[in-house]
């Protein structure tokens, strides 16, 4: 039987009042937003996003948590949670499944973002459901351990454990879709190296949502979009890097900018992204690598749109759970 989901965790110091009295003064980069991406930009902002201490960290996965609560798909869904212990510590984790018929064979293995310094069960229940409803199978999401208590290589360990825990179940590579988005979408291809660096098989195909892959920010997109982007700011991208990279300072390493990993024999993979990110080349950059690897890749660009739309209930994000749930379905 599984074990109980944790209840959430508090909402401590999430001063959502913030938002109802702010006045809003001129900017000019805001200035240069549709209200749509104004307001994103204006909820994402009230969490302290560029901060790692610990009330800001705090109150940031508490407003994600919150989040996931509010904006989660629940129509003819099923939450169970269990705790898996097969690593060094355990990882709690999720199963979101669908209450009607569905193809019970092949599941997708998910990967919550959050900059691997946020990011619950809650959280990732957003992605998780509309990964669920796209597919068609079973998806299950975990709770990594996070920076900066938490650093590198933690995170990774706790994949491994859940991948092996899927194996357990009986669920072969090739029954298995990995997914993840923002740093998720690096744990994931983390994970598929981890994998191939130890002879094992990779999954039947990988979902990759607004993906970190080069924590050098060398792409021209990281300056190009600042102005942009409603979400991510170079001070942040900075901040968490330094807290799940520790006291290693060579984030052109492969385990740190998948970027830069030799690709070749990685799974299909899908690749989106939207025009309004400083993420974009990380994007763009990894789909050409993939293809200059062998690796089939497609990449998706998504007009006016932030990073990880997808969890945003709007029309582009139905459009591009649609298109995942068509690549999945070709390949399985």
């Amino acid at each position: 039987m599984p074990e109980p989901a944790k209840p959430p965790k508090p909402f401590a110091g999430l001063d959502l009042s913030k938002l109802r009295h702010a006045r809003r003064k001129p900017d000019p980069e805001t200035d240069q937003l549709t209200p749509m991406m104004r307001a994103i930009k204006a909820v994402h902002s009230v969490t302290s996003p560029g901060s790692t201490n610990p009330d800001d960290l705090e109150r940031q996965r508490a407003a994600q948590e919150l989040f996931g609560r509010l904006v989660s798909p629940t129509l003819g869904l099923r939450t169970d949670g269990l705790t898996i212990h097969r690593g060094p510590a355990p990882v709690p984790a999720e199963w979101v499944s669908i209450e009607a018929g569905h193809d019970r064979r092949h599941v997708v293995l998910y990967c919550h973002g959050g900059g691997y310094t946020c990011g619950q069960l809650g959280y990732a229940r957003v992605l998780a459901s509309k990964l669920a409803l796209a597919a068609g199978c079973d998806v299950l999401s975990f709770e990594y351990r996070l920076a900066p208590e938490h650093p590198y290589p933690a995170a990774l360990q706790d994949a491994v454990a859940v991948w092996d825990h899927l194996a357990y179940m009986g669920y072969g590579a090739r029954d298995i879709v990995l997914a993840g988005d923002s740093a998720g979408g690096n744990l994931t291809l983390e994970l598929a190296l981890r994998l191939k660096e130890q002879g094992r098989r990779q999954p039947r195909a990988m979902i990759l949502m607004s993906p970190w892959t080069d924590m050098t920010a060398s792409g021209p997109s990281h300056t190009e979009q600042a102005a942009a982007d409603p979400m991510l700011t170079m001070e942040y991208i900075q901040s968490v890097r330094a807290a799940f990279c520790g006291t290693r300072t060579d984030f052109e390493a492969p385990c740190f900018s998948p970027l830069f990993a030799d690709l070749r024999g990685l799974a299909p993979t899908l690749i989106q992204v939207g025009t309004n990110e400083i993420l974009f080349s990380d994007a763009q950059r990894l789909h050409q690598a993939m293809q200059d690897q062998g690796v089939y890749a497609t990449l998706e660009v998504y007009d006016d749109c932030w990073h990880v739309f997808q969890q945003m209930p709007t029309r582009s994000a139905a459009q591009a759970m649609d298109s995942v749930g068509r690549f999945i379905q070709r390949l399985l």
